[in-house]
């Protein structure tokens, strides 16, 4: 349950975040509600993870891990933003770093 509520948590904050861009610098009020709505959310699922038995260290390196990765895919596909060589070993990377950290926790 744990870690089903960790990726509920990281796709509430990649909403989120995608919502920074059309918040225009938090001068749209509404969008700019929903964003800070979503970060708020998005932390207390993260919280009810942790308290399901995740550890912290974990839960919060993959939520920022996943998160950062995912944010990387979405904004080369729907923000017109450049997936370079180097941003996709970097996506590599942290995958590579979720997992072990994920098995450290199972171990």
């Amino acid at each position: 349950m744990a870690w089903a509520l960790l990726g509920v948590a990281i796709v509430i904050e990649l909403c989120a975040t995608v919502g920074l861009k059309q918040s225009d610098g938090f001068t749209r009020p509404l969008i700019t509600a929903a964003v800070l709505a979503g970060y708020g959310v998005s932390f207390f699922v993260m919280s009810r993870a942790i308290r399901a038995g995740l550890q912290v260290s974990v839960g919060y390196a993959v939520w920022s891990g996943v998160g950062t990765a995912a944010l990387a895919l979405v904004g080369a596909a729907f923000l017109d933003e450049p997936l370079t060589l180097v941003k996709a070993g970097g996506i590599g990377l942290v995958a590579g770093g979720v997992v072990v950290l994920a098995l450290a926790h199972s171990a």
